[in-house]
């Protein structure tokens, strides 16, 4: 008996360890379309003009039988936010923005607006009384100030909102900002992001205050956007109709809890990481983003093909009013390498004999689009038309980004920021200041012309990392000795297991992110 004891203890014991080293399935840093609790739209572009075709649409759905609260931020193409609103969506509603109707009308979803009311939001068979909860929703605060949410927005703030996507000018009253937020281009142009939250809030996710008050943690949301008249960046609109893609579906881990729950997470660090409060800089438990990506593009040949690839970027700074928001309008690239469809590739390297200077920096502002025949993608030296891109976007890193740590006693959390911080996540040689690498996005549209017929085909790139991987080293064609290939290298040979050909020598790789 004794012994059955004994052996049935071990049992446990082992069990409880190894499952000790096991991270739950949805524990990952790995982004996948699928419920969330934000969802990221990467860029609009928005004509203003009465004439103008060219807009965004996105559409935001609630999968889940409860009422939810979508909390809608814009911000300009130098991340600074410039409009919020809130979308009361019932159980397993679905609601449709035009960004034009709003920049230009102010109209947001109906000339009634959502809400908590039947008017505004009518309940259907599953949701309603008794078959569902109705507006119940457990997590909301008990004063949800959603009756009054507007249809239709003061004048004077679109206004205001539409210069400051244009001009970078932004002056909606008491809020005004005295430095430039964006860009100047003539079309409206930023990105959006859309947070579960617990009440209808007016508060930015800049403001430390949304995250210990406003945002939820439930993985209930899911999205698309359509871009309606895009064309080739450089280009006048052409008679393309429309490219559409999931928005980017970013899950809370752990998923749950009110408002303000401090809940530990295997993160290292997170999505809202510049904005979340001093003491807990992982309070969103927001998925990161990844640094490198390989993306396809096809230009030229007799279809006039053309590429543009939008890309999304982490900025600087805590998303505040000041001179340093400029930054966020030049924000650099570690490294680009194109491959034509013969495997040459081509950096920014020029060779040189004497005095060389720096490889070329490739510029590019936290949210835009640019065919990749521009200037801020390397040149093709070949007749081919068609090949891919190594993407390495990290900005840099920057003492201002953190990572959080948990000590194996007590796992007490250790905040890593500041003047002199770093972690394995970024590696002397890949030139990252800070504990980290930068986040990014990546979406890829195709173009071309067969006769009367126009073809538009939008898509994400790949990564090649998740927003855990450490940062990059640079590669051998921009004068590094790094690799380009998947992270963590190949080839990876799992315990007790051989290449092939029998030998273990090349098996320098692995799919484990280190811990920070």
């Amino acid at each position: 008996m004794k012994t059955r004891i004994a052996l049935a203890l071990l049992t446990v014991l082992v069990t409880i360890s190894a499952l000790a080293g096991v991270a739950d399935n949805d524990a990952t840093c790995d982004i996948k379309v699928g419920p969330a609790a934000t969802l990221l739209l990467p860029y609009f572009e928005v004509d203003l003009e009465k004439t103008g075709e060219q807009t965004t649409l996105f559409t935001i759905t609630n999968v889940s039988r409860y009422s939810q609260i979508a909390h809608v931020t814009l911000w300009s193409d130098w991340a600074y936010p410039v409009l919020t609103f809130n979308i009361f969506l019932v159980g397993y509603d679905v609601q449709s923005i035009n960004l034009k109707d709003i920049l230009v009308s102010g109209l947001v979803a109906s000339a009634v607006g959502t809400g908590p009311t039947t008017v505004k939001s009518p309940l259907g068979a599953l949701t309603s009384p008794p078959s569902g909860p109705g507006y119940a929703n457990p997590n909301f605060k008990a004063v949800i100030d959603c009756d009054a949410l507007p249809g239709v927005l003061p004048q004077t703030l679109v206004a205001a909102v539409r210069t400051a996507l244009t001009t970078g000018d932004y002056n909606p009253g008491a809020a005004a900002c005295p430095y430039k937020t964006g860009g100047y281009h003539a079309n409206a142009i930023g990105y959006a992001t859309i947070d579960v939250v617990g009440s209808c809030t007016t508060r930015f996710p800049s403001d430390p205050q949304y995250y210990t008050t406003d945002l939820l943690f439930d993985n209930v949301l899911i999205g698309d956007y359509q871009q309606i008249g895009p064309h080739p960046a450089g280009t006048s609109a052409a008679s393309f109709d429309a490219g559409g893609n999931p928005m980017v579906h970013i899950r809370a881990i752990p998923e749950g809890g009110a408002a303000g729950s401090n809940v530990a997470t295997e993160l290292p660090y997170t999505f809202y990481d510049r904005y979340t409060p001093d003491t807990n800089r992982i309070l969103d438990r927001r998925q990161p983003l990844p640094s490198t990506f390989a993306a396809r593009f096809i230009q030229g040949g007799t279809a006039a093909f053309a590429t543009n690839y939008t890309v999304w970027r982490e900025g600087f700074g805590k998303g505040a009013c000041g001179a340093s928001l400029a930054l966020n309008g030049y924000l650099p690239a570690a490294e680009i390498v194109r491959f034509d469809e013969h495997d040459n590739p081509d950096g920014f390297l020029t060779p040189c004999y004497a005095l060389c200077p720096g490889p070329t920096i490739p510029i590019l502002a936290a949210t835009s689009s640019s065919s990749t025949a521009s200037g801020n993608y390397p040149s093709i030296h070949t007749a081919d038309v068609a090949g891919w891109m190594y993407l390495n976007l990290n900005n840099g890193g920057s003492t201002g980004y953190s990572i959080t740590t948990h000590s194996p006693v007590g796992d007490v959390p250790r905040i890593i920021t500041g003047a002199g911080s770093t972690s394995t996540l970024a590696p002397r040689d890949s030139q990252t200041v800070g504990p980290r690498p930068s986040q990014n996005w990546v979406t890829i549209t195709m173009f071309g012309s067969l006769g009367t017929k126009q073809m538009v085909a939008e898509f994400d790139a790949a990564s090649l990392g998740n927003g855990c991987t450490p940062a990059s080293v640079i590669t051998a064609t921009n004068g590094g000795n790094g690799t380009i290939g998947p992270a963590g290298g190949v080839f990876v040979c799992p315990p007790g297991t051989t290449l092939a050909n029998g030998t273990t020598d090349l098996c320098k790789g692995t799919n484990i992110n280190p811990k920070p």
